[in-house]
């Protein structure tokens, strides 16, 4: 032994046992990984539970051993919400309104956050605080003053008035988050263009446009989110059983359901049908919304 060592002949090493920093760092993500299971459970019941309510007849619903699998599925409930309530007069203008909105909010979010981003103008600090000042503001506080304008104006119950509304507190944020997506997008490259023979504007369509892509879908998903959502200034611009849209409508189900006690398995299918465009929306800009919220992250 002695003289291979001597020889610069090492003897063969045994294998070494796992060390127990290893062993706790798989325990730690395994822990992780679990913890991350549970929170993903609790979030998805609700939505699960929904779901199986709208599916279970009322009498099943009704009983006291609840039942955790659709073993009586039925769409009797779905039906009756859609031929026996004013759900396609809901839907419709909850459509008209959150396109309007959505369409209004890029345009103007869009306009701001190039204008403070790539130019140096005289008010353009004054212009940023007071974009942030108005996000501040409750939109309680402005309720009697929205009713009165929408009122002197003949906008009451209407699709233009309510998106007006929704645009301008909507407008704020987003343009803060598109003010992001902008100035990650180098002036240069619109600079190079001009170079080459373009416009400015050619440029800015063919070279800069493309580029700010997944930032305009995500500012339009907030945007959809919001205005979709919205409940407390449609209570106010849309007073008139007739101009309700999809929140508004699913009050009013319930307030006429509670004569002969609440029929939550309607009032559950109602609110699963009520989630539907949103799932399809998400489906058709999921990729683009998930490149631009982590290109939105990187610099702002």
């Amino acid at each position: 032994m002695t003289a291979l060592t001597t020889a610069g002949v090492r003897p063969a090493l045994a294998p070494r046992p796992r060390s127990a920093a290893r062993v706790r760092r798989r325990v730690g993500r395994g822990a992780l990984a679990a913890l991350a299971l549970l929170v993903a459970a609790l979030w998805v019941f609700p939505v699960y539970w929904m779901v199986l309510s709208a599916l279970t007849p009322v009498a099943r619903l009704r009983a006291t051993t609840p039942s955790f699998l659709p073993t009586h599925a039925t769409l009797t409930n779905f039906t009756a919400v859609v031929s026996g309530s004013g759900f396609p007069t809901a839907l419709r203008m909850s459509l008209a309104v959150t396109g309007v909105t959505v369409v209004a909010v890029l345009v103007f979010a869009f306009l701001a956050a190039l204008g403070i981003s790539r130019y140096r103008f005289r008010g353009r600090r004054s212009f940023v605080l007071a974009v942030l000042f108005v996000q501040m503001l409750p939109a309680e506080g402005l309720f009697i003053a929205q009713y009165k304008m929408l009122s002197a104006t003949g906008l009451l119950n209407s699709v233009i008035g309510v998106s007006v509304l929704y645009t301008a507190a909507i407008v704020p944020f987003t343009v803060w988050m598109l003010r992001g997506f902008v100035a990650s997008v180098p002036a240069d490259l619109e600079e190079a263009a001009m170079v080459d023979g373009l416009s400015r504007f050619q440029a800015f369509l063919r070279i800069t446009l493309p580029l700010l892509a997944p930032g305009l879908v995500a500012s339009g998903v907030y945007a959809f989110l919001q205005a979709w959502n919205e409940f407390t200034v449609a209570l106010v611009a849309l007073p008139a059983e007739s101009a309700h849209t999809l929140p508004l409508w699913l009050r009013t189900f319930l307030q006429a359901s509670a004569n002969r006690g609440v029929n939550w398995a309607e009032v559950m299918a109602a609110s699963s049908l009520l989630a539907v465009p949103v799932i399809v929306f998400f489906l058709f800009v999921q990729g683009r919304m998930t490149s631009g919220l982590v290109s939105g992250a990187v610099k702002g």
